[in-house]
This record gives C-alpha cells, structure tokens and sequence, in this order.
C-alpha cells in the first residue's frame, strides 16, 4: 500500500512526461505543417506536363510535336523557376536588391530563349512557332515576346505557390509559439495557486500542533485530499465543476477547523453541476482571498457567504465576506485584490474569450463581494 501511495504521488516524474509530450506535440506541429516535399514537386510537375502537353497537342493537333516540345520545354521551366525561388529571391528579393534581381530575371530569360529555340529548331522542327500563320524558322521579336511571357507565367504561378506555402508555415508556426507561450503561461498562473495555497494550510496546521489539538490528523487527512486534486487533475486545462466544488468544500473545512467559532460560512449551491467544465484552481483563489485578508485579521464574528449557481451553460460565482474592522498601514485590505485576485484576472483573459466570463470586484455595506459570471 505505501509503495502504491509513493507511485502515485510523484509529481515530478508525471511533470516531466507531461512536458516531453508537449514538446513533441509542438515540435511535430511546426515542423510537418505545411512542408513541401520531394513527392509535392513530382507530382506538381508531373500533372503540369500531362495537362500542357495534352493543351498544346489539342490545340496543333499533333500530340507527338507536343510531347516533344514539352520534354524540351520542361526542363527549362523547372531549372529556371527553382532558380527563381530557392536563388534569386532569396540573395535578392528578400534583400531588398530589386534593380539586380530584375535584371537577373531578365537575362535569365533571355538565357531560356535562346536555349529553347536552338533545342526545338535542331531536335523538334525548324518551324519553331507552329501556332503563328507563317512559318518561323528564325529568332524574331514576335516569338522572342511569346516565348518569354510564356516563361514569366510559369515562373511566377510557380514562385506564387511557395511564397504562399512559406506565409502559411510562418503563420502556422507563429500560431503554434502564441499556442504554446499561453500554454506554458497558464501552467505558470496555476503552479502560482499551488504553493499560495499550501502556505496558509501549513501555516493551519502549524497552529494547531502548537496548541496539541486532536484536529490536526483530519486536518492532514483534508490537505492530502487537496494535495492530490492540486498535483493531478490541474495539470488538464479543465476540469469538472463537481471536483473544483469538492476542492473548495474542503478547503472551507480546513479554514473552519482553524477560526471554530469565530467563522461562519454559509455556502449555497443550486442549479446542475454535472458535465460542467471550469479551469481547475479558478475558484478557489477567490475563496481564499477572503479568509486571508479577511477571517485572519477580523476581530470579531467573521461572516463569509457563498453561492454557485449554474443556468444552462452560465455559472454564477458570489463570494461576500465581511471588511475587517480595523484598517492600518500594516494590515490593510487590498482595494484591487491580493496576489490570487490578480492571479485569477490573467487567467480568465489567457483561458476565455472575452464575452465569456464577467468580474466584478467591489466593497459595499463593509462587505467585500467577488462576482464571477462564466460561461461553462
């Protein structure tokens, strides 16, 4: 039994395969997203050269000139457009160096024209441009002009195909840094919660053991309870509604063993909590809060008043507690909320969408009052 107890409280072991699936997740995601392979290029080129022989063999009538001036023609699109993308672009464009990449291009074309007009008068038909009315049998600036725009289209619907391959990578893995940047900033805010939360249940049962009290094995036995709902089931971005309850009923417990009769806490719940999701730890900062700043500094009867009510997909949150009666510069209350107020406010922006969650922090009636409206 004991051995089963030390496997399953090992948090540090569960932390770190927890982060090596996350890495491999994100590492996967950024690096086969959107990547164009050896087989992308084949097959582009291979359905290009299929379509634009079958095109210039309808249009001569003659598929045999076409599937030969294609097998000419092809090699030349393809070492001029990779030398557009994976070169010229790259040294130039993305230099800023525009004058020489043009001129580049142009000489590059103009390098194409005359190795495509030697290649199809000597191996294919000395009328290199069938399609014109006349016969065209040497280099004049009609077939130059055609050739060349003919050259630019392939180059550029080439070039615009990775230049929107590259957009959507960075893209994707910009949105896949942001994801993991959340990721790790929520797992940040909720390893906050933990040791805030132990210190002032240490600090409960430090009390009691100096007072020999017979409560301190339950109260041992409640914070083992809690200990293993902080070190597992937050490590899940939600968790269900009934389990974060169960975690704040048994932190109230903790909080009532501490004060006896000097605390009164009235605790309503009404509406269907089953199949509801929260962010685990979410809640409880907000209860805390008011035993902290609150039942520890009161003198007096200390009144703390909660209600979680759900409507459909809508959970009301009210946590009241009475203001201590004394305010001085060594104990004051915080008007905006300690370090789990403003834990609990990063959160909710990192983890909802805006219109999804409703806080309202105010005093009235020396009561201080946490509101919580949230979609779940």
């Amino acid at each position: 039994m004991p051995n089963a107890i030390k496997k399953e409280l090992n948090p540090e072991q569960y932390q770190r395969n927890l982060n090596q699936r996350l890495d491999g997740f994100f590492s996967r995601s950024v690096s086969k997203d959107y990547d164009i392979t050896y087989v992308h290029h084949i097959i582009f080129w291979a359905i290009y050269f299929v379509f634009n022989t079958l095109r210039w063999g309808s249009i001569h009538d003659d598929l045999v000139y076409s599937l030969k001036t294609n097998l000419i023609g092809f090699p030349i699109h393809i070492a001029l457009s990779y030398f557009n993308v994976y070169y010229l672009m790259p040294k130039f464009v993305y230099n800023k160096k525009y004058v020489s990449y043009a001129l580049l291009v142009l000489g590059s074309l103009l390098l194409m024209l005359l190795v495509k007009f030697n290649l199809t008068y000597y191996l294919v038909s000395t009328d290199v441009m069938p399609e014109a009315t006349e016969v065209v049998d040497t280099l004049t600036l009609n077939y130059a002009i055609t050739t060349m725009l003919g050259e630019l289209y392939v180059v550029s619907f080439v070039t615009a195909i990775k230049i929107t391959a590259d957009w959507l990578r960075e893209n994707n893995k910009l949105h896949n840094l942001e994801k993991r940047q959340l990721t790790t900033e929520l797992k940040f805010l909720r390893s906050q919660v933990s040791p805030h939360f132990f210190f002032n249940t240490l600090n409960n049962i430090y009390s009691l053991t100096l007072e020999k009290s017979d409560k301190a094995p339950e109260v041992v036995l409640k914070l083992s309870d809690l200990m293993r709902y902080l070190l597992y089931a937050t490590k899940k971005p939600k968790q269900d509604l009934t389990n974060e309850i169960e975690c704040i009923q048994n932190y109230i417990d903790l909080e009532r063993i501490r004060f006896d009769d000097s605390l009164e806490v009235n605790m309503q719940l009404s509406g269907s909590l089953e199949n509801k999701k929260i962010s685990p730890m979410l809640l409880i900062p907000l209860i805390e809060n008011c035993f902290k700043h609150g039942a520890s500094q009161n003198i007096g009867k200390m009144y703390i008043d909660i209600e979680i009510k759900v409507e459909g997909d809508d959970l009301f949150f009210r946590v009241s507690n009475t203001i201590p009666k004394k305010r001085n510069a060594g104990n004051s209350y915080p008007r905006g909320g300690g370090i789990g107020l403003s834990n609990v406010k990063k959160r909710l922006e990192l983890g909802y969408e805006p219109d999804d969650y409703d806080l309202r922090i105010y005093e009235k009636d020396d009561r201080f009052n946490v509101e919580l409206n949230l979609k779940v």
